[in-house]
């Protein structure tokens, strides 16, 4: 590729809230690549939880997109900083983990970025090689940097402080520590979703300046939609595509995607360039491809990249046959979905489980599914109107 090749491939599916912004990291990126040295490229990651879900991998696949360019990439454990939390996201304060629980979660974190990652290419380190050295009166120094006035500006302070909600002084802590991680590892490119442009625009490119860097390049990725193509991807709203499950329930969860949000997808989770991404979507836009075949083709897609190509075809084959070839029943009973009404209620609602141990069992042995998707817990709401299967042999339609 050429350097304007790379910049249209690096620049993809990033969001800086503002086209200014956008267009003075668009050219600093520019000038770096036109340096021809391998760029110092890191995106961090906080242990908060053992697995990722596939909202996780985005800032993963411009870090291979980097690699593949002949990049320097690290993969930066956040073992420091996961013991202040990250607010950029949150209304309210994060719980304050332990270094124990810390360890434990980072255990499996590079095992699954090399789904995505070269494992041969990265660099894995942890940020508590330098944050544990610093002193209270180097944290004090890194402050004299920045407002108190910059924080309170902040969309997620302002909310909260216009509520009367409280705003810890540690959490003013995280984007200093977060600041000083691309200091210490002199950092040409910093790669994160658009709920770090403060830590990373602000913060990272203000510290490297006054400690006598040139500032780094911010690739600030879009937020990836849940399956519900609305809310984020979270745990907590049950709307996740997990990358530790299998192929054909990762293939099915993909399926369940509203058709508006397949440009998202392309975008920020496959492997295709802005070239192939625009040539699909136009034969979306004047009708010469239907939404349907174009989804399998991006579910296959993203099943490659975790699972290899050959288990991504089989798992569009078993989809295809189970439901395009009709190996569900054609008669079921119907049931009319009342609002707010959960997973586990419609099914003891129809009798579908004779008791709420017996549905939990089924929920547990990954027994629940709709149109195909796994249903991991039956106490969210029940996602939309479509065909569930409960065990192998009870179906039931839910308009």
């Amino acid at each position: 590729m050429n350097i304007e090749e790379q910049v249209e491939l690096l620049m993809q599916g990033t969001e800086y809230g503002d086209e200014d912004t956008k267009k003075a990291m668009t050219a600093e990126l520019r000038a770096r690549l036109a340096e021809g040295r391998p760029l110092r490229v890191y995106c961090g990651y906080d242990p908060t939880s053992t697995d990722l879900h596939l909202g996780h991998t985005i800032s993963m696949r411009k870090l291979r997109q980097f690699q593949d360019l002949g990049h320097e990439v690290t993969f930066l454990i956040g073992s420091y900083t996961a013991l202040v939390g990250d607010p950029s996201d949150k209304n309210k304060a994060r719980p304050i983990l332990t270094e124990a629980q810390v360890a434990e979660n980072a255990k499996t974190y590079s095992d699954q970025a090399f789904r995505v990652l070269d494992k041969e290419k990265t660099q894995v380190r942890y940020n508590g090689e330098w944050l544990s050295e610093l002193s209270l009166l180097d944290l004090i120094r890194l402050g004299q940097n920045f407002t108190v006035q910059q924080f309170l500006a902040r969309e997620n302070f302002a909310k909260r402080l216009e509520k009367g909600e409280a705003i810890y002084l540690h959490e003013t802590f995280y984007a200093l520590m977060q600041g000083y991680d691309a200091v210490a590892m002199q950092t040409d490119v910093q790669v994160g979703g658009s709920d770090q442009l403060f830590n990373i625009i602000v913060a990272g490119r203000k510290l490297q300046e006054a400690l006598g860097q040139k500032p780094l390049v911010g690739i600030i990725t879009g937020i990836l939609p849940g399956t519900d193509g609305a809310l984020r991807m979270s745990k907590s709203t049950g709307n996740i595509v997990p990358i530790n499950t299998g192929a054909e329930d990762m293939f099915g969860k993909l399926m369940s995607i509203p058709d508006f949000a397949m440009g998202k997808y392309m975008r920020l989770v496959t492997r295709w360039s802005p070239g192939e991404i625009d040539g699909i979507e136009k034969e979306l836009s004047e009708g010469k491809a239907h939404p349907r075949d174009v989804k399998m083709r991006l579910a296959q897609e993203i099943v490659a990249i975790f699972y290899g190509e050959a288990d991504a075809v089989s798992a569009r084959e078993t989809f295809v046959k189970m439901f395009q070839q009709k190996e569900i029943p054609d008669e079921m009973p119907e049931f009319q979905l009342q609002s707010g009404q959960t997973v586990l209620e419609v099914i003891l609602a129809t009798k579908l489980a004779a008791s709420k141990s017996d549905a939990r069992r089924l929920f547990d042995q990954r027994g629940v599914r709709l149109d195909g998707e796994t249903i991991e817990r039956g106490d969210t709401p029940f996602p939309h109107p479509g065909v569930l299967q409960v065990g192998k042999r009870k179906f039931l339609r839910v308009k």
